[in-house]
């Protein structure tokens, strides 16, 4: 069943784990309730730039996004305040989030979708998004705009990436996709660019 939260009062992002290896949440409370929302760190990104965004439209501009460079760790957005349960009242894998705008409460509105597991006897288990049991709840530009720069922080604290595929960089040997013949090359045939000539 869907659930709409309301307004909350904290809301944020936070790496566990080592680089590598980390898992990325996004966290959020309201008086006593407490959500976890688990994503993939492309995920992650994807909503701090679709937040970003909307920022800025609904500022018109004012107020723009600011690429955060790799912080030492120190610099590291604080996490989950002390007081957040170990389990959380409301917790899943995220799917798909979708953000609308509260144009009544000048609120912006988060609205998850988690993922589910089906088993059929006999079958291999499939994932599904789970429409049925989406969760919402609104937050301020301004939460907003410090939890893009918590993510952007979070995402660029992590391996550092190669600069022509964007891959991660473990310290070994790297094989990169746009070099060593491993990037497919399209080619115009010469017949074709003759023939578009032509008419």
């Amino acid at each position: 069943m869907s659930k709409d939260l309301g307004p909350i009062e904290i809301v944020g992002a936070e790496a566990i784990g080592q680089p590598g290896q980390r898992r990325f949440r996004l966290f959020a409370m309201i008086h006593n309730i407490s959500i976890a929302l688990w994503m993939e760190k492309e995920q992650l990104n994807n909503l701090s730039v679709a937040l970003d965004r909307i920022i800025a439209q609904l500022t018109e501009g004012r107020i723009l996004r600011t690429e955060a460079q790799a912080s030492p760790p120190q610099a590291l957005p604080k996490g989950a305040p002390a007081n957040f349960p170990t389990n959380p009242e409301f917790e899943f894998q995220v799917g798909q989030l979708r953000i609308s705008y509260d144009e009544r409460r000048n609120l912006l509105v988060l609205t998850s979708v988690p993922l589910g597991i089906v088993m059929e006897p006999g079958q291999e288990p499939q994932v599904i998004l789970r429409d049925e049991d989406t969760l919402s709840f609104r937050f301020t530009l301004q939460q907003a705009k410090d939890l893009t720069s918590s993510i952007t922080i979070l995402v660029s604290g992590g391996r550092p990436t190669c600069p022509l595929c964007r891959a991660p960089l473990d310290g070994g040997p790297h094989a990169c996709v746009k070099q060593n013949g491993h990037r497919e090359l399209v080619q115009a045939m010469e017949d074709e660019v003759e023939d578009n000539e032509d008419e």
